[in-house]
């Protein structure tokens, strides 16, 4: 499924995509405002390129992208983008992810997440959360843990909920994407090692996230995040000079047609320079790699309404495009 038509489809002069034809294999695409795409294997004549490929030397090869991007109106091979059909438009080696990044969220996960026998009023609980928070602010402490690529989707495709999810969400993120090796960079030039952006969907199923049977190991993510296509990615990676302002992009998420999540990335408590040099300092950064920058408030736990079979969620950030993913249940074997 896609969304409609938009014009332009994101900021500036072009974005990346991988793509593919009928019954074609996936290719690397320089995608044009205006909705028509170029084969970057011809237009940079090498074969074997992906995007990937491209992010591991994006500093070389970002001028002749921007190059072509100029003269895109007159490529041979400039094709409707409708033509294809859109994938997740990287396949990164390394997945980070940021939690509790958003100040409103986690006060309503905060409150959504009652441990069992806390029978204090809601305000209580917010008036806690909301402590933590600032005390998290006020140390700087950013919370990073890894996902696994195989979670991840295209942009249109179905996402299958599995037949173990009882309390499947949504949380809408905004995506960087790394261009150069990073490794203990600091928040000062963090945002030179990021090649651009995308939009991510980080799905989680709420009621595997705790280990109750082991609260002293705490949070499960390889169990509820990472089921196959929990992490619907894209439509593609709109390069990071023409983000004009990661600290103040809209996130919205319409479940059926009906708005989530409407929040800025101002609400954010650590912004991405930040979260790409903390998850620097103990890992290595690889081109290509997303360092995932968490999700506002909005989700359904909040909203007391979780996935189902048949929802179709519609995901947009500010200037990067618009996702949409339909929810299918698992069929039982």
């Amino acid at each position: 499924m896609k969304p409609a038509p938009a014009s332009p489809l994101f900021a500036g002069p072009f974005a990346l995509a991988t793509l593919s034809g009928p019954g074609g294999p996936e290719f690397p695409a320089l995608v044009t405002p205006d909705g028509h795409a170029v084969d970057l294997r011809t237009a940079l004549d090498d074969e074997r390129l992906t995007v990937r490929g491209l992010l591991v030397k994006w500093p070389e090869v970002l001028p002749r992208l921007r190059s072509l991007a100029a003269d895109a109106d007159a490529a041979a091979d400039r094709r409707p983008l409708a033509d294809f059909h859109v994938h997740a438009p990287v396949e990164p080696r390394q997945v980070f992810q940021s939690g509790a990044n958003y100040r409103r969220h986690v006060i309503d996960l905060h409150v959504a997440h009652r441990a069992p026998g806390d029978d204090r009023p809601e305000e209580e609980r917010r008036a806690e959360a909301a402590e933590i928070m600032d005390r998290r602010a006020q140390e700087d402490l950013p919370y990073v843990f890894i996902g696994l690529p195989s979670a991840i989707t295209g942009p249109y495709d179905d996402v299958v909920l599995p037949a173990w999810a009882e309390k499947p969400d949504w949380e809408l993120e905004l995506a960087a994407v790394i261009g150069r090796p990073a490794y203990r960079v600091s928040v000062e030039k963090a945002l030179e090692y990021v090649a651009g952006y995308t939009i991510a969907n980080d799905l989680t199923d709420r009621a595997t996230v705790f280990r109750r049977d082991m609260p002293q190991i705490g949070t499960d993510w390889l169990r509820s995040k990472n089921a196959p296509g929990f992490t619907p990615l894209g439509p593609w990676i709109v390069p990071a000079d023409s983000v004009t302002d990661t600290g103040d992009l809209r996130l919205v998420l319409e479940l059926n047609g009906e708005t989530m999540q409407d929040e800025s990335t101002k609400d954010m408590i650590f912004n991405v320079a930040r979260m790409v040099s903390y998850a620097s300092q103990s890992a290595q950064l690889l081109p290509g790699d997303l360092v995932l920058t968490g999700s506002p408030a909005g989700n359904g736990m909040h909203w007391g309404r979780l996935l189902r079979d048949g929802d179709v969620m519609d995901g947009s950030i500010t200037g990067l495009g618009a996702q949409r993913t339909r929810c299918v249940a698992e069929v039982a074997s």
